[in-house]
């Protein structure tokens, strides 16, 4: 997630902005010109691609100006810049304009590292944009919420992320609507259910919670809702899969780990484990490789290998629920 290096950018500061993920770039970008706009009357701002900048124009737009006394300039895409302007703008690095705040974003990646290497020698403040891992979602979730005034407990953010994905700009966005439908309650999984219960990937997860807990008539009952309701085949594969992935992973962790740690090694949010948990006790590895088997079966079906997608994930939600306990 973003990470910041130094002090808060403030003007005659070089704000150096790196990773690829978008959302957090977009918003230390935010954050920083809203930072150096308190208490002033008017802040120009100024946003172009680096692979349009010349001497005449960074001499323009930080030099001293009769129309504005305080100005930012957003550079985006460093990675592109032209390596005859590399020079000059680590000269600025080192000598910048008071009344002049510089951000300089890239978006990750090897191209441009040098002039990268260059900026942090000269000791520019750096956030670095980098997206959380998958287990670390639900913090991201619960962060969101807390910065919209809500509270939200693990089990719930988890769900959300559940039914949302992994896209940030997409749960951001859940978090704050929730938050300002919840009037002033805890956002809970009930709240998530009436705004996303319908989501595709809500409906697969719970049919293959289903049939990783061994319960075969609710597993095909919401098997043929989803259907009904137009969802893709591929996302129940795909659902089915990660759930026993987690479960393999779980059941094959090294012994006496602690809890957070536990969580990073299988992959999933610390509450997790304690679902994960009660469904090893019903599996084998003879099992787990019935199951696994039977998902990659199916997800070939679905994708072109049978011409009856229903027919075999059917017969893969049948496999995998009675493989549960099997010796």
């Amino acid at each position: 997630m973003a990470g910041r290096r130094g002090a808060a950018p403030k003007l005659g500061d070089v704000l150096l902005v790196t990773g690829s993920e978008g959302f957090l770039a977009d918003r230390a970008v935010r954050s920083a010109i809203a930072a150096v706009s308190k208490g002033s009357a008017e802040v120009e701002v100024t946003e172009l691609d680096a692979v349009g900048l010349d001497v005449g124009v960074l001499a323009e737009l930080t030099g001293p100006s009769l129309f504005a006394s305080e100005r930012v300039l957003v550079l985006r895409a460093l990675e592109n810049l032209p390596s005859e302007m590399a020079p000059h703008l680590i000269e600025y690095a080192g000598a910048t304009s008071e009344d002049v705040l510089v951000v300089l974003v890239h978006s990750g990646g090897q191209k441009g590292k040098a002039v990268l290497d260059k900026l942090r020698k000269a000791s520019v403040t750096e956030v670095v944009a980098t997206a959380p891992k998958a287990w670390e979602l639900p913090q991201f979730v619960a962060g969101e919420i807390r910065l919209h005034g809500g509270s939200v407990d693990e089990r719930a953010a988890s769900a959300l992320v559940d039914a949302v994905g992994h896209d940030l700009r997409a749960l951001a966005g859940a978090c704050s609507q929730l938050v300002s439908d919840s009037g002033g309650q805890p956002v809970t999984t009930e709240l998530i259910g009436q705004y996303f219960g319908g989501r595709a990937e809500v409906t697969s997860f719970a049919v293959a919670d289903a049939a990783i807990a061994g319960r075969t008539e609710p597993a095909l009952e919401q098997l043929r809702w989803a259907l009904d309701c137009g969802v893709a085949p591929v996302l129940m594969t795909s659902a089915m899969a990660g759930g026993l992935r987690g479960l393999a992973k779980f059941s094959s962790a090294p012994g006496g780990l602690r809890e957070a740690d536990l969580a990073r090694e299988v992959g999933v949010p610390p509450w997790k484990l304690k679902q994960l948990k009660q469904q090893a006790r019903g599996w084998t590895p003879g099992g787990l490789a019935t199951a696994i088997k039977a998902v990659a079966q199916a997800d070939a079906d679905v994708k072109g290998a049978s011409g009856d997608a229903g027919y075999a994930l059917e017969r893969m939600v049948i496999t995998v629920s009675r493989a549960h306990g099997r010796r």
